[in-house]
């Protein structure tokens, strides 16, 4: 992974709580944060959410081209995160048991959990053209950055996975 690729994610972080202050709507934060890391970190081809409903991960706001709508909980990387409640990095999609091919484009893929009280209410998931894309520099940004996101919002909009459900390994 080159160290091109990564952003200077205090300037990002910065940004991010300027857009979202004052708005505490989940759409609306959700579909700014998708914009700006779309503009802003290169060599990606989708960033967007995807939130529990009903028991499974419905997507939400995003940038990129049409997306899954529905993801079983442990299925694919998306569902794979929400489940054990935990990012995960894909350095090569193909290889990784389960990959939902929404995109035939992306090759790696890094996915995000939203964890309010210690329950997964969704994700955030950034998909690259680009092998090996994401490094540990990107995972550290980007979970700060959901940080800024559930603390700007209003996540009672939000329906965390199942009572009592803890993450798993």
């Amino acid at each position: 992974m080159s160290t091109s690729h990564t952003p200077d994610y205090s300037a990002l972080l910065a940004e991010l709580a300027a857009l979202l202050d004052g708005q505490r709507d989940v759409i609306a934060n959700a579909a700014n944060m998708s914009a700006l890391l779309r503009e802003r970190l290169a060599d990606v081809n989708w960033v967007g959410f995807y939130f529990v409903r009903t028991g499974e991960l419905i997507v939400g706001p995003f940038q990129g081209r049409p997306a899954c709508a529905r993801i079983a909980l442990g299925q694919g990387v998306c569902g794979t995160a929400a489940a054990r409640g935990r990012t995960v990095v894909v350095p090569d999609v193909h290889a990784f048991p389960g990959h939902i091919a929404c995109d035939d484009r992306s090759r790696s893929e890094i996915v995000v959990p939203l964890v309010v009280q210690g329950r997964v209410v969704g994700v955030l998931d950034v998909d690259s053209p680009l092998r090996d894309r994401f490094s540990q520099q990107d995972c550290w940004g980007l979970e700060q950055l959901v940080s800024v996101f559930l603390r700007a919002t209003d996540v009672t909009q939000l329906e965390p996975i199942g009572p009592g459900i803890a993450p798993q390994e």
